[in-house]
């Protein structure tokens, strides 16, 4: 099993996106990479804790491979605003991929390098090992399970898409 932290606009549509993914053997919400020790939801988005609304996402790397995790993150957010993802602003909804192996930092950053191709801005997506997560409040994870009329900047037709990917780069 991998491990690998990411970053998207708001954290519940992100966990509900990759929890759609075959090859995904968990995905949970939280706070990553801030200044702070266990925030709180609302010091997220009200203080000045340097965290980012995002997930924790395991993977059986026999039948995903990080790449095409990479390809299913870039295909849901836009990596060239800075601070924003759909209608929601702040620090706090910054794309970011976390990682904690190394290895993983450089096939991520080779991956946004080839990615930066596709667009005329330069891609603002944060790519930096992992410093902290702190796990999110029990009432957001499988938010939009819960709650499937909630707000997410994340269209249905991803959810499908992400139902329905197969995994190019598994065992590579």
């Amino acid at each position: 099993m991998k491990e690998i932290y990411l970053a998207g606009g708001c954290f519940w549509g992100l966990q509900k996106y990759f929890d759609c993914v075959m090859g995904v053997l968990e995905t949970q919400t939280g706070y990553v990479n801030g200044r702070t020790e266990n925030p709180s939801y609302m010091q997220v988005c009200c203080g000045d804790t340097g965290f980012a609304e995002g997930i924790r996402l395991r993977y059986d790397e026999k039948k995903l491979g990080l790449t095409d995790i990479l390809h299913l993150f870039f295909h849901v957010v836009d990596p060239t605003t800075r601070n924003r993802q759909g209608n929601d602003v702040g620090e706090q909804y910054r794309t970011g991929i976390y990682y904690l192996d190394g290895a993983d930092g450089e096939v991520i950053r080779a991956y946004a390098k080839r990615e930066q191709e596709k667009y005329e801005e330069p891609i603002v997506t944060e790519i930096t090992p992992l410093k902290n997560y702190y796990t999110a409040e029990e009432y957001h994870q499988k938010y939009l399970d819960k709650y499937p009329m909630g707000y997410c900047h994340i269209g249905k037709e991803a959810f499908n898409y992400a139902g329905t990917y197969q995994p190019e780069y598994a065992g590579v």
